[in-house]
């Protein structure tokens, strides 16, 4: 009993590590649409910025983020790398949603997705990732160990 209320206890303590982000193919416009979540304090803290600075003003707050995501996932279609632009930015209960879009040329036969949020910050970080192409769908789960996974697109 004692052991299990220990366990339980270090588990409501323990600060989770975690972002989210699908990565959905839009062949209506040839782009990868990309929702990302996380934790804005984890955030602030890995991109070395000032919770006031960065909340300044929406059109600061968008460049910020859209250069820490080009930065940290990186995201390759046929070997070559998208670079990504912020549509919407959502902060809220300690909470940022990134709404981005990469543009492509074509349906890609191979996506390689390199996820590095938060990893030089924490070694407990977890990074999961959707990648939905069509009918492909696949999950991974990033860490500080594993920070690429290489996706290859069957028709």
């Amino acid at each position: 009993m004692f052991s299990k209320f220990t366990i339980l206890l270090w588990l409501l303590l323990h600060p989770v590590y975690v972002s989210l982000t699908s990565v959905d193919y839009a062949p209506q416009d040839n782009s990868f649409k990309v929702f990302i979540k996380l934790y804005l304090d984890d955030f602030l803290l890995d991109a070395e910025q000032d919770e006031s600075d960065f909340l300044s003003s929406e059109t600061k707050s968008k460049e910020i983020i859209e250069s820490y995501i080009n930065q940290k996932l990186i995201i390759k279609a046929d070997n070559r790398i998208l670079a990504g632009k912020v549509n919407c930015l959502e902060i809220s209960n300690d909470e940022v949603k990134i709404y981005m879009e990469h543009k492509i040329s074509r349906r890609p036969r191979v996506v390689l997705v390199r996820n590095l949020i938060m990893t030089d910050l924490y070694d407990d970080q977890s990074n999961f990732v959707i990648i939905k192409i069509d009918n492909f769908e696949e999950g991974f789960k990033f860490t500080p160990e594993i920070t690429e996974q290489v996706f290859n697109i069957r028709n």
